[in-house]
């Protein structure tokens, strides 16, 4: 009898497998996983809210992030560790806007924001507040324009993101 155990045991044991890798697949990754996919970093959503305008040509113009519809005054938090390399309203069109500068030469930039809650040189944690969301620069509604750059490259920010 132990011997048709044996057999039933070797017999269920790849359907488990299956099951175990389909979890996995299907559950996003935990917000604390900091490596990507393809070696790079992962980065956490630095607001909760729909996403409006997607990356790359929308409407004839060029996005270079993502902007998602949050109340004013949402909590805005830093999508990985980093270093602000600025914050301020200078650039023309973003408002009050916060880059921080990450490793492996990556930038996030967030913009919009009604306040400003970091300075040049702070150094941020993942997860940390560095902004509130507002409606400032060229937008008619309160959101956060989020971009993530490698080196000056805009790149989708999407696929780097949980649950994506």
């Amino acid at each position: 009898m132990p011997a048709q155990q044996q057999t039933k045991l070797a017999s269920l044991e790849p359907p488990a497998t299956a099951s175990v890798h389909r979890t996995t697949v299907a559950d996003p990754p935990a917000d604390d996983d900091r490596e990507a996919r393809n070696g790079a970093l992962s980065f956490r959503w630095p607001v909760k809210g729909r996403v409006i305008a997607g990356f790359g040509k929308t409407n004839g113009q060029q996005n270079d992030g993502i902007n998602l519809a949050v109340p004013e005054g949402t909590a805005v938090r830093a999508a990985e560790d980093g270093i602000v390399a600025y914050a301020g309203s200078e650039l023309k069109g973003y408002g009050n806007l916060v880059l921080i500068r990450h490793a492996n030469g990556f930038v996030t930039a967030y913009a919009h924001n009604s306040e400003l809650m970091v300075k040049r040189n702070d150094q941020v944690r993942r997860g940390q507040v560095i902004a509130k969301s507002g409606q400032t620069g060229s937008v008619s509604a309160p959101q956060l324009h989020f971009e993530i750059r490698k080196g000056s490259a805009p790149v989708d920010p999407v696929p780097h993101l949980p649950g994506a």
